[in-house]
């Protein structure tokens, strides 16, 4: 085209279309009658479908809750993967005996590969986020109806079953883990049991729940450890009174000394001993009997200073003249005071054991802040252990019930609610969509062919190209002289 910037009307069109009419015309026809030949001689395929509806767990979810939580199109996706694996393909080709001429010449592999093309799998309608109920279409084409209609039902099968088979694997795989888990948290948790008895036995006493019993104890034993001292105070006052009675029987004061309120009352003088016992040594013997007296309420009678003067006593009786060994009055105190004696030191030996045990509690008492803590720490963590375990424990048993029912068939399953029938119209070619797409690309070819020859064309059509092409202004033109015959009068 000489002048591109021309403004054409459709006049001008007309006459560019009768101009470049056999670019137009020949590959209009040329694409028109190929689309023609494709559809009706390119093979024929048929497509079979089946419609499987998925159908929601028959148990309500309130009563077992399932543990498989993936949704339709993840499942789907999974099984597709499955079944269109070599080895789910290669046993239906092998039974349907498929793909015969493509088995002889090719491998293994890409005949597989075929066939996963002609496999198609679509989700048609499922709830929102693709949980819930839903539905979706398997497809399968082959150019023998038959066949196409009984590997699509095949294949439903086969969905159906892979179905039940991931929803167990899950469930199952479900059970495991917490099982598992369960069982390492109930070692945990019988391994902090046992550190909490063997604390609560190696500090017996002085646990935090022990505290009030120890302070009643304590409470008792102070009681009882004040009445032990009284009654070993009153022991000593009688072991005083019935030693004073025997040295008022040994060495008696003349009454005549106790009228005139004479102090030696309580201690006969040396004279008046020496001439009743005939003996220089009875002063003597009065006052260490005097000073064992003293001694025995201070002290017990090991002690080196009683036993010393109970020694020098019994060399000093031993000399004497006179013996009251055969007074009953003498024996009856002397028994006494042996009785005494053997009361105090079990009142001595009773005040030292509730000493010791007061001092026992009163430890125990102190340490109990210290095991309160200790305590606080291993029930804090043998807590957690506790509701941990028993959140497992809750899930295990949630998840064995969600198990059975997989393995009972009782969750989500898929069911063919349409099976593939025998296809009667072959799915390709597609005749009415080939020839509308032929008709299309034949004008359009044509056209733009005729496009392409218009703007290669460097020739004169009319004045405007001779002004443009040599710069020259036209003065006039003669149009074309179309020679009409006359007609016969």
């Amino acid at each position: 085209m000489i002048n591109p910037n021309k403004a054409f009307n459709i006049d001008d069109y007309k006459e560019i279309v009768l101009r470049r009419l056999p670019f137009i015309i020949i590959p209009f026809v040329l694409i028109v009658v190929g689309a023609l030949l494709y559809a009706f001689l390119a093979p024929k395929t048929y497509e079979a479908k089946a419609l499987l509806l998925v159908m929601t767990q028959r148990v309500p979810e309130g009563f077992v809750k399932t543990t498989v939580t993936s949704n339709i199109a993840e499942r789907l996706l999974a099984i597709e993967q499955e079944i269109t694996s070599r080895t789910g393909l290669e046993q239906i080709i092998k039974d349907y005996n498929l793909y015969p001429k493509a088995t002889k010449s090719l491998p293994m592999e890409e005949v597989v590969n075929l066939m996963r093309k002609d496999v198609k799998v679509s989700i048609a309608r499922r709830s929102e986020g693709g949980e819930g109920s839903g539905s979706f279409t398997i497809s399968y084409t082959n150019r023998d109806p038959r066949i196409s209609a009984m590997v699509t039902n095949r294949l439903a099968d086969l969905f159906i079953e892979g179905n039940v088979k991931i929803r167990e694997q899950q469930a199952k795989g479900t059970t495991d883990f917490l099982k598992d888990e369960l069982g390492a948290a109930k070692a945990k948790l019988d391994e902090q049991e046992k550190l909490i008895s063997d604390f609560k036995r190696a500090h017996t006493g002085e646990l935090p729940e022990q505290r009030d019993t120890n302070l009643q104890m304590l409470t008792q034993l102070q009681q009882i450890y004040q009445r032990t001292g009284e009654s070993l105070r009153s022991a000593q006052d009688r072991k005083l009174i019935i030693q004073k009675q025997l040295t008022d029987l040994e060495f008696p004061v003349t009454s005549a000394a106790a009228d005139r309120g004479q102090q030696s009352t309580t201690r006969p003088s040396s004279s008046s001993v020496s001439a009743r016992t005939g003996g220089a040594q009875e002063p003597q013997l009065y006052e260490l009997k005097n000073q064992l007296a003293d001694l025995k309420t201070k002290y017990t009678e090991k002690h080196p200073d009683i036993v010393r003067i109970k020694r020098k006593i019994q060399e000093m009786e031993s000399n004497k003249d006179f013996d009251f060994s055969n007074n009953p009055r003498y024996r009856e105190l002397n028994s006494q005071i042996e009785a005494v004696n053997l009361e105090i030191k079990r009142f001595q030996e009773e005040e030292a054991r509730l000493k010791g045990e007061l001092d026992k509690y009163k430890a125990r008492i102190e340490r109990t802040a210290l095991r309160e803590q200790d305590m606080t720490s291993l029930t804090r963590e043998y807590q957690s252990t506790k509701e941990s375990y028993d959140t497992l424990l809750k899930k295990s048993q949630e998840a064995a019930q969600a198990e059975n029912l997989e393995r009972r068939q009782k969750g989500e399953q898929f069911r063919v609610i349409d099976a593939a029938a025998v296809p009667v119209t072959p799915a390709k070619p597609d005749r009415p969509k080939i020839m509308l797409m032929g008709l299309l690309l034949g004008i359009g070819s044509g056209l733009g062919l005729a496009f392409v020859r218009e703007q290669m064309d460097r020739s004169f059509h009319d004045p405007e190209d001779v002004e443009v092409t040599f710069g020259i202004k036209i003065l006039a033109s003669i149009p074309r002289v179309v020679e009409k015959e006359e007609k016969a009068a």
